[in-house]
């Protein structure tokens, strides 16, 4: 009997709502179709030298500029001075030895006030050298982030070079102050500073990705890259112009460190005049490239290996 009422209530119910059970077998039927195959995405170890893979550095550019975010906190939060230090570092520096090389060592600057003419070349070596040094401990110092999340490890040291600029800005602003004070009048010369900024900018990166890829493996790199970014420093244009050459051979052999060529440019772009002649300005602009192309391929060879071994 209980039966029998259960059944009469049902086949009412269907007979007063026929939409309630249209939409229930239609919602059956839905369950029951197979669905779509979603797409598989593996990630699998690259094998030789790999390709730099450019589309992938586009596609996490959001990253990149969250780590340049962070390099900036990082380094100016809890200072007495803040950005001052980006401006007394140079200007220290600068007038330091722009005694020794006028007063002491009496070498030239191209009719230039010494003071004025190291602090034109301390501008972008400081930018050059800050690159280089911040990037080549910049994996180990984000050894968890490498080790537990995927994304390109080449991030992290290109972070730095974005980063700089920010030093590089307020560096920039101050030579513009000498050169008023010194009355240099500002030329159309000066449009061509991003240039010799881009320059340096991929030189600065192909360094920092050979160091930065070997600290990760021998530590002791660290403590090599600071003596060897001094060495660079005396042997390039810096406290004295290139004009001191006599020889256009040695001239030549002297342009194949690539600091020179952007030294000279910069100089060029501020002061009017300098050394830099076409044939210091394509060697530059070839050893730029071959740097930051053997930096980023050797960096590829052997990211595979970074979460393993940091």
């Amino acid at each position: 009997m209980i039966r029998a009422k259960i059944a009469g209530n049902v086949g009412a119910l269907n007979a007063e709502s026929p939409i309630t059970l249209a939409e229930a077998e239609s919602t059956v039927t839905s369950v029951a179709q197979p669905s779509a195959a979603e797409p598989t995405l593996r990630i699998r170890a690259t094998k030789g030298w790999a390709a730099l893979n450019l589309r992938e550095l586009w596609s996490y550019r959001d990253l990149l500029w969250i780590l340049v975010e962070r390099n900036i906190k990082v380094i100016y939060k809890q200072t007495a001075l803040g950005m001052a230090w980006v401006a007394l570092q140079p200007l220290i520096a600068a007038a330091i030895l722009a005694l020794i090389a006028g007063r002491v060592a009496k070498l030239p600057s191209d009719g230039t006030p010494h003071l004025l003419f190291v602090f034109c070349g301390l501008t972008i070596w400081n930018y050059f050298s800050q690159t280089a040094q911040r990037s080549s401990t910049s994996l180990i110092n984000n050894a968890q982030l490498v080790s537990k999340v995927y994304f390109p490890r080449m991030l992290i040291p290109l972070s730095h070079t974005f980063s700089t600029l920010v030093d590089f800005a307020v560096t920039l602003i101050m030579l513009f102050i000498f050169m008023a004070i010194y009355h240099v009048p500002p030329t159309l010369r000066l449009l061509a500073i991003p240039g010799f900024l881009f320059l340096t900018a991929i030189t600065a990166t192909g360094v920092a990705l050979w160091f930065s890829a070997l600290s990760v493996k021998y530590r002791d790199t660290s403590y090599a890259l600071p003596l060897f970014l001094q060495i660079w420093f005396w042997a390039s244009a810096i406290l004295y112009p290139s004009s001191m050459i006599d020889s256009p051979r040695l001239q030549t052999l002297f342009a194949l460190n690539p600091v020179v060529g952007f030294v000279e440019g910069f100089r060029w772009c501020v002061l009017g005049r300098s050394a830099l002649t076409p044939t210091i300005l394509w060697i530059t602009i070839g050893m730029s490239t071959l740097a930051l192309l053997s930096g980023a391929f050797f960096f590829r060879r052997v990211e595979r290996d970074f979460a393993d071994i940091i």
